[in-house]
């Protein structure tokens, strides 16, 4: 007989342990996240318990729930016992979390600093598997008036042109333009291609009479702001 087929059901568990129970009886601190995990898919597989396949998926993304919170609806349906439904719901789930975050941090009306102007576009960016190209635009005062994604790319490198970044400018009639890419790796180390593109934009900017304020880089990790490093 194998392993699987000595394993307990959830439904033959003690009360205490069973994930509903556990989280009606002790709250929502109680349980571990592979827990919460397994009342989203309700049930795992004739083989395991739906707290087993959790920590099973858990354990294939480090037993880190922002690994995990990139996961697409194909790759966890790889998972057996998770189909798109299930997979769907354990997306949704940790969008809702990561929603409820960035809620709490109060999102600036006026940008002062590299810092606000993370809190502002940080939610657009985290948990991608592919870049993309944002830009801030300011009025008086650096008065947020509009986000405007420009490009998406690949894993490693996105595309804009830089007559789409003052066109966008010149709709909402800015006066300073706040440039954002994220970098999937994890990596906020600006590539020469950064450092180039900034370059080149900034000079254009500069020509127009339409500030480029900062260029941020933004990961998993945090930020990386070129204004704060001088290199504007």
């Amino acid at each position: 007989m194998s392993n699987y087929e000595n394993k307990i059901g959830i439904k033959s568990w003690a009360e205490e342990d069973r994930p509903r129970e556990k989280l009606a009886g002790q709250g929502r601190r109680a349980l571990t996240d592979a827990e919460l995990i397994a009342i989203l898919i309700g049930s795992g597989s004739r083989n395991e318990t739906a707290v087993e396949l959790s920590k099973r998926i858990l354990h294939h993304h480090d037993n880190d729930l922002n690994k995990l919170g990139k996961a697409s609806i194909s790759e966890l349906s790889n998972f057996k016992g998770i189909g798109e439904a299930k997979a769907i719901s354990i997306i949704a789930a940790l969008e809702i979390g990561r929603r409820r975050n960035d809620f709490e941090t109060k999102t600036p009306d006026f940008i002062k600093s590299s810092r606000d102007a993370y809190n502002i576009i940080r939610r657009h960016l985290v948990d991608l598997n592919h870049e993309e190209f944002w830009i801030i635009l300011t009025g008086r005062s650096q008065k947020v008036l509009a986000k405007e994604l420009m490009s998406k790319g690949g894993l490693s490198e996105t595309v804009v042109d830089p007559k789409t970044i003052f066109g966008m400018a010149l709709q909402h009639q800015a006066t300073g333009v706040i440039m954002v890419h994220n970098h999937p790796s994890g990596s906020l180390k600006p590539s020469q291609n950064d450092i180039n593109l900034t370059k080149r934009i900034g000079d254009a900017g500069k020509i127009m009479g339409i500030n480029i304020l900062d260029h941020l880089i933004i990961s998993d990790e945090g930020f990386y702001s070129f204004a704060d490093e001088g290199l504007f």
